[in-house]
Protein backbone atom coordinates (compact mmCIF):
# COMPACT_ATOMS: atom_id res chain seq x y z
CA UNK A 1 0.00 0.00 0.00
CA UNK A 2 1.11 3.31 -0.99
CA UNK A 3 1.19 6.11 1.29
CA UNK A 4 0.43 10.12 -0.16
CA UNK A 5 3.88 11.16 0.46
CA UNK A 6 4.99 7.99 -1.21
CA UNK A 7 2.58 8.98 -4.58
CA UNK A 8 3.47 13.05 -4.38
CA UNK A 9 7.45 11.37 -4.58
CA UNK A 10 6.55 9.00 -7.34
CA UNK A 11 4.47 12.38 -9.46
CA UNK A 12 7.32 14.11 -8.75
CA UNK A 13 9.84 12.06 -10.00
CA UNK A 14 8.30 9.70 -12.72
CA UNK A 15 8.41 10.20 -16.81
CA UNK A 16 5.62 12.15 -17.70
CA UNK A 17 3.57 10.09 -20.08
CA UNK A 18 1.20 11.31 -22.26
CA UNK A 19 -2.14 9.85 -22.65
CA UNK A 20 -2.62 10.89 -25.81
CA UNK A 21 -0.70 11.26 -28.93
CA UNK A 22 -0.51 14.92 -29.59
CA UNK A 23 -1.88 17.02 -32.72
CA UNK A 24 0.11 16.60 -35.96
CA UNK A 25 0.82 20.00 -35.87
CA UNK A 26 2.36 20.01 -32.12
CA UNK A 27 5.89 19.59 -31.23
CA UNK A 28 6.48 15.98 -30.91
CA UNK A 29 10.15 16.62 -29.28
CA UNK A 30 11.36 18.93 -27.29
CA UNK A 31 13.81 21.23 -29.34
CA UNK A 32 17.48 20.94 -28.79
CA UNK A 33 17.52 24.98 -27.78
CA UNK A 34 16.15 23.56 -24.15
CA UNK A 35 19.16 21.62 -23.85
CA UNK A 36 21.11 24.95 -22.91
CA UNK A 37 20.43 27.89 -21.29
CA UNK A 38 18.44 30.80 -22.87
CA UNK A 39 19.00 33.85 -20.97
CA UNK A 40 20.43 34.07 -17.55
CA UNK A 41 18.52 36.75 -15.33
CA UNK A 42 20.24 37.94 -12.02
CA UNK A 43 17.47 37.77 -9.36
CA UNK A 44 20.23 37.94 -6.38
CA UNK A 45 24.19 38.54 -6.01
CA UNK A 46 25.33 35.53 -7.14
CA UNK A 47 22.34 33.72 -8.23
CA UNK A 48 20.61 33.81 -11.55
CA UNK A 49 17.23 32.24 -13.19
CA UNK A 50 16.97 30.52 -16.47
CA UNK A 51 14.89 32.50 -18.61
CA UNK A 52 13.30 31.16 -22.05
CA UNK A 53 10.80 33.82 -24.18
CA UNK A 54 9.38 33.38 -27.47
CA UNK A 55 7.07 34.99 -29.49
CA UNK A 56 6.40 39.03 -30.36
CA UNK A 57 3.11 39.77 -29.30
CA UNK A 58 1.55 42.76 -26.97
CA UNK A 59 0.80 40.73 -24.20
CA UNK A 60 3.29 38.28 -22.11
CA UNK A 61 2.32 35.11 -20.69
CA UNK A 62 4.14 33.61 -17.93
CA UNK A 63 4.28 29.85 -17.31
CA UNK A 64 5.30 28.25 -13.94
CA UNK A 65 6.06 24.39 -14.20
CA UNK A 66 4.73 22.24 -11.59
CA UNK A 67 6.93 20.18 -8.83
CA UNK A 68 10.12 18.91 -9.94
CA UNK A 69 9.98 20.37 -13.57
CA UNK A 70 11.54 23.23 -15.42
CA UNK A 71 10.89 24.99 -18.55
CA UNK A 72 10.81 22.31 -21.08
CA UNK A 73 7.92 20.69 -20.07
CA UNK A 74 5.99 23.47 -21.77
CA UNK A 75 7.62 22.75 -24.77
CA UNK A 76 4.44 22.42 -26.54
CA UNK A 77 2.23 25.74 -25.10
CA UNK A 78 5.29 27.66 -26.04
CA UNK A 79 5.09 26.47 -29.65
CA UNK A 80 1.63 26.79 -30.19
CA UNK A 81 1.34 30.32 -28.18
CA UNK A 82 3.98 32.19 -30.32
CA UNK A 83 2.12 33.93 -32.59
CA UNK A 84 -0.09 35.29 -29.97
CA UNK A 85 1.73 36.65 -27.19
CA UNK A 86 5.28 36.52 -25.94
CA UNK A 87 5.57 34.02 -23.85
CA UNK A 88 8.18 32.98 -21.09
CA UNK A 89 8.97 29.70 -18.97
CA UNK A 90 11.53 29.70 -16.53
CA UNK A 91 13.56 27.30 -14.56
CA UNK A 92 13.37 27.36 -10.70
CA UNK A 93 16.26 27.37 -8.54
CA UNK A 94 17.63 24.72 -8.22
CA UNK A 95 16.46 23.08 -11.59
CA UNK A 96 17.63 23.28 -15.32
CA UNK A 97 20.06 26.21 -16.03
CA UNK A 98 19.48 28.04 -13.28
CA UNK A 99 21.33 28.50 -9.74
CA UNK A 100 20.56 27.00 -6.46
CA UNK A 101 18.62 28.91 -4.13
CA UNK A 102 18.69 29.45 -0.10
CA UNK A 103 16.91 26.50 1.59
CA UNK A 104 14.09 26.04 2.47
CA UNK A 105 12.67 26.16 -1.19
CA UNK A 106 9.31 26.66 0.24
CA UNK A 107 6.50 29.05 -1.71
CA UNK A 108 7.71 32.17 0.07
CA UNK A 109 11.05 31.54 -1.82
CA UNK A 110 9.83 30.44 -4.81
CA UNK A 111 6.86 33.44 -4.82
CA UNK A 112 9.97 35.89 -4.06
CA UNK A 113 12.06 34.34 -6.83
CA UNK A 114 9.07 34.73 -9.13
CA UNK A 115 8.62 38.39 -8.38
CA UNK A 116 12.34 39.24 -8.62
CA UNK A 117 12.81 37.54 -12.18
CA UNK A 118 9.81 39.82 -13.50
CA UNK A 119 10.95 42.73 -12.22
CA UNK A 120 14.86 42.11 -13.38
CA UNK A 121 13.90 40.77 -16.61
CA UNK A 122 11.99 44.07 -17.15
CA UNK A 123 9.02 41.49 -18.20
CA UNK A 124 6.34 43.60 -19.81
CA UNK A 125 3.12 43.51 -17.02
CA UNK A 126 0.33 43.16 -16.41
CA UNK A 127 1.48 38.76 -16.92
CA UNK A 128 -1.16 36.36 -18.21
CA UNK A 129 0.50 33.69 -15.10
CA UNK A 130 -0.17 30.25 -16.19
CA UNK A 131 1.03 27.92 -13.13
CA UNK A 132 1.03 23.64 -13.46
CA UNK A 133 0.31 21.36 -10.38
CA UNK A 134 2.50 22.98 -7.61
CA UNK A 135 2.82 26.13 -9.95
CA UNK A 136 -0.37 26.96 -9.99
CA UNK A 137 0.63 27.79 -6.01
CA UNK A 138 3.59 29.77 -6.98
CA UNK A 139 1.38 32.14 -9.75
CA UNK A 140 -1.74 32.16 -6.80
CA UNK A 141 1.13 33.38 -4.37
CA UNK A 142 2.57 36.31 -6.81
CA UNK A 143 -1.08 37.33 -7.76
CA UNK A 144 -1.79 37.64 -4.09
CA UNK A 145 0.82 40.01 -3.66
CA UNK A 146 1.56 42.03 -7.24
CA UNK A 147 -2.25 42.28 -8.22
CA UNK A 148 -1.72 45.42 -10.14
CA UNK A 149 0.77 43.09 -12.13
CA UNK A 150 -1.50 40.05 -13.27
CA UNK A 151 -3.90 40.51 -16.36
CA UNK A 152 -5.32 36.59 -15.27
CA UNK A 153 -4.96 33.22 -14.06
CA UNK A 154 -5.17 29.99 -15.87
CA UNK A 155 -4.34 26.99 -13.25
CA UNK A 156 -3.68 23.69 -14.91
CA UNK A 157 -4.60 20.85 -12.93
CA UNK A 158 -4.08 22.07 -9.52
CA UNK A 159 -3.18 20.27 -6.37
CA UNK A 160 -5.82 18.81 -4.19
CA UNK A 161 -5.66 20.49 -1.06
CA UNK A 162 -6.85 19.89 2.47
CA UNK A 163 -6.99 16.07 2.36
CA UNK A 164 -5.65 15.44 5.81
CA UNK A 165 -8.87 16.24 7.25
CA UNK A 166 -10.50 13.50 5.47
CA UNK A 167 -8.14 10.58 5.54
CA UNK A 168 -8.54 8.18 7.72
CA UNK A 169 -6.13 7.76 11.14
CA UNK A 170 -4.25 4.59 9.95
CA UNK A 171 -3.44 6.33 6.44
CA UNK A 172 -1.82 9.32 8.26
CA UNK A 173 0.72 7.19 9.69
CA UNK A 174 1.89 5.47 6.80
CA UNK A 175 2.10 8.33 4.99
CA UNK A 176 4.71 9.89 7.84
CA UNK A 177 6.24 6.74 7.03
CA UNK A 178 6.19 6.86 3.61
CA UNK A 179 7.69 10.54 3.80
CA UNK A 180 10.69 9.05 6.36
CA UNK A 181 11.61 6.43 4.11
CA UNK A 182 11.10 8.76 0.92
CA UNK A 183 13.61 11.36 2.07
CA UNK A 184 16.33 8.67 3.17
CA UNK A 185 15.95 7.46 -0.78
CA UNK A 186 17.09 11.36 -1.51
CA UNK A 187 19.50 11.96 1.31
CA UNK A 188 21.33 8.21 -0.54
CA UNK A 189 20.83 10.35 -4.11
CA UNK A 190 22.35 13.37 -2.92
CA UNK A 191 25.23 11.39 -1.02
CA UNK A 192 25.85 9.95 -4.52
CA UNK A 193 25.79 13.31 -6.06
CA UNK A 194 28.15 14.52 -3.91
CA UNK A 195 30.83 11.85 -4.32
CA UNK A 196 30.04 11.85 -8.03
CA UNK A 197 29.16 8.32 -8.22
CA UNK A 198 25.60 8.95 -9.04
CA UNK A 199 25.79 7.85 -12.31
CA UNK A 200 27.34 4.45 -11.72
CA UNK A 201 24.76 4.01 -9.44
CA UNK A 202 23.56 0.50 -8.78
CA UNK A 203 20.48 -1.40 -6.60
CA UNK A 204 18.09 1.43 -5.04
CA UNK A 205 20.23 4.46 -6.53
CA UNK A 206 19.69 2.86 -10.06
CA UNK A 207 16.33 4.77 -9.40
CA UNK A 208 17.36 7.89 -8.63
CA UNK A 209 18.09 9.00 -12.30
CA UNK A 210 15.31 7.61 -14.73
CA UNK A 211 15.55 6.83 -18.38
CA UNK A 212 14.08 10.03 -20.29
CA UNK A 213 10.71 10.85 -21.57
CA UNK A 214 9.89 10.00 -24.96
CA UNK A 215 9.42 13.91 -25.56
CA UNK A 216 12.85 14.81 -24.47
CA UNK A 217 15.14 14.80 -27.73
CA UNK A 218 18.48 13.05 -26.66
CA UNK A 219 19.84 16.60 -26.10
CA UNK A 220 17.72 17.51 -23.87
CA UNK A 221 17.58 14.48 -22.23
CA UNK A 222 21.41 14.60 -21.71
CA UNK A 223 21.22 18.24 -19.80
CA UNK A 224 18.71 17.01 -17.85
CA UNK A 225 20.69 14.11 -16.87
CA UNK A 226 23.63 16.48 -16.11
CA UNK A 227 22.02 18.83 -14.03
CA UNK A 228 20.08 15.75 -12.13
CA UNK A 229 24.10 14.72 -11.01
CA UNK A 230 24.39 17.56 -9.26
CA UNK A 231 23.87 17.19 -5.53
CA UNK A 232 22.16 21.03 -5.68
CA UNK A 233 19.40 18.80 -7.49
CA UNK A 234 18.83 17.00 -4.90
CA UNK A 235 18.96 19.02 -1.84
CA UNK A 236 16.36 21.23 -3.93
CA UNK A 237 13.78 18.34 -4.63
CA UNK A 238 13.87 17.47 -0.83
CA UNK A 239 13.34 20.83 0.59
CA UNK A 240 10.36 21.56 -2.31
CA UNK A 241 8.60 18.09 -1.27
CA UNK A 242 9.21 18.55 2.59
CA UNK A 243 7.93 22.71 2.25
CA UNK A 244 5.43 22.08 -0.14
CA UNK A 245 3.39 19.23 2.14
CA UNK A 246 2.48 22.13 4.55
CA UNK A 247 0.88 23.71 1.41
CA UNK A 248 -1.33 20.20 0.35
CA UNK A 249 -2.51 19.74 3.88
CA UNK A 250 -4.56 22.66 4.31
CA UNK A 251 -7.07 23.63 2.11
CA UNK A 252 -7.60 26.23 0.44
CA UNK A 253 -8.77 29.32 2.22
CA UNK A 254 -12.08 30.42 2.05
CA UNK A 255 -10.89 33.86 2.36
CA UNK A 256 -8.89 33.79 -0.53
CA UNK A 257 -9.95 36.01 -3.29
CA UNK A 258 -9.14 37.48 -6.58
CA UNK A 259 -11.80 39.90 -7.23
CA UNK A 260 -12.94 40.32 -11.13
CA UNK A 261 -9.48 38.58 -11.56
CA UNK A 262 -10.01 36.40 -15.01
CA UNK A 263 -9.53 32.97 -13.62
CA UNK A 264 -9.64 29.37 -15.56
CA UNK A 265 -8.75 25.90 -13.73
CA UNK A 266 -7.74 23.24 -16.33
CA UNK A 267 -9.28 20.18 -15.02
CA UNK A 268 -7.44 16.38 -15.98
CA UNK A 269 -9.80 13.85 -15.41
CA UNK A 270 -9.32 11.59 -11.97
CA UNK A 271 -7.33 9.00 -12.57
CA UNK A 272 -6.79 5.81 -10.37
CA UNK A 273 -4.04 4.92 -7.82
CA UNK A 274 -3.32 1.67 -8.08
CA UNK A 275 -2.58 -0.07 -4.11
CA UNK A 276 -4.84 3.11 -2.90
CA UNK A 277 -8.17 1.77 -0.29
CA UNK A 278 -11.48 2.70 -1.84
CA UNK A 279 -12.03 5.26 1.21
CA UNK A 280 -8.82 6.81 0.70
CA UNK A 281 -9.07 7.53 -2.66
CA UNK A 282 -12.61 9.32 -2.68
CA UNK A 283 -11.14 11.24 -0.36
CA UNK A 284 -8.60 12.03 -2.42
CA UNK A 285 -11.00 12.55 -4.92
CA UNK A 286 -13.36 14.79 -2.54
CA UNK A 287 -10.37 16.75 -1.78
CA UNK A 288 -9.31 17.88 -5.04
CA UNK A 289 -13.32 18.56 -6.33
CA UNK A 290 -13.27 21.09 -3.49
CA UNK A 291 -9.82 22.42 -4.15
CA UNK A 292 -10.81 22.90 -7.84
CA UNK A 293 -14.43 24.72 -6.67
CA UNK A 294 -12.60 26.79 -4.34
CA UNK A 295 -10.01 28.09 -6.94
CA UNK A 296 -13.01 28.90 -9.04
CA UNK A 297 -15.51 30.45 -6.59
CA UNK A 298 -12.01 32.53 -5.71
CA UNK A 299 -12.92 35.26 -8.84
CA UNK A 300 -16.14 36.38 -9.75
CA UNK A 301 -14.66 35.75 -13.23
CA UNK A 302 -13.51 32.21 -12.74
CA UNK A 303 -14.68 29.18 -14.27
CA UNK A 304 -13.43 25.49 -14.72
CA UNK A 305 -12.87 23.83 -17.98
CA UNK A 306 -12.55 19.78 -17.94
CA UNK A 307 -9.74 18.16 -20.38
CA UNK A 308 -10.83 15.15 -21.61
CA UNK A 309 -7.76 12.66 -22.82
CA UNK A 310 -5.33 14.04 -20.46
CA UNK A 311 -2.99 12.91 -17.64
CA UNK A 312 -2.21 15.28 -14.64
CA UNK A 313 0.17 17.02 -17.17
CA UNK A 314 -2.50 18.80 -19.24
CA UNK A 315 0.68 21.01 -20.64
CA UNK A 316 1.67 17.82 -22.53
CA UNK A 317 -1.11 15.68 -23.58
CA UNK A 318 -3.60 18.38 -24.14
CA UNK A 319 -1.35 21.59 -25.02
CA UNK A 320 -4.14 23.00 -26.64
CA UNK A 321 -6.21 23.31 -23.92
CA UNK A 322 -3.76 25.56 -22.19
CA UNK A 323 -3.37 27.48 -25.17
CA UNK A 324 -7.06 28.21 -25.77
CA UNK A 325 -7.46 29.08 -21.49
CA UNK A 326 -4.84 31.46 -22.30
CA UNK A 327 -6.08 32.95 -25.48
CA UNK A 328 -9.30 34.05 -24.13
CA UNK A 329 -7.47 36.29 -21.45
CA UNK A 330 -5.11 38.23 -24.14
CA UNK A 331 -6.95 41.54 -23.97
CA UNK A 332 -5.66 44.67 -26.43
CA UNK A 333 -3.00 45.88 -24.28
CA UNK A 334 -3.72 48.87 -22.01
Amino acid sequence: MKSIASLAFLAAVSLHAPAAQAAADVPQQTPDSYAVAGERITVAPGRALNLRCVGDGPQTVLLEAGGNADSATWFRVQSLLSSQARVCAYDRAGYGFSDEGPLPRDLDADVADLAALVAAAKLKTPLVLVGHSLGSNIVRGYARQHPQDVRALVLVDPPEQGADALLPQAWKAQDEAGRVQRNAFLDACLKAAEAGTLDRGEGPLASCLRAAPPWQSAAVAAATRAYKLKPSYWRTLRSELDANAVIFAAPVPEAESYGDLPLVVLSAPVAGMPGVPTEVGKALQAAREQTHARLVAASRNGRRVEVADSSHDVQLDAPEAVVAAVAGMLAPPR
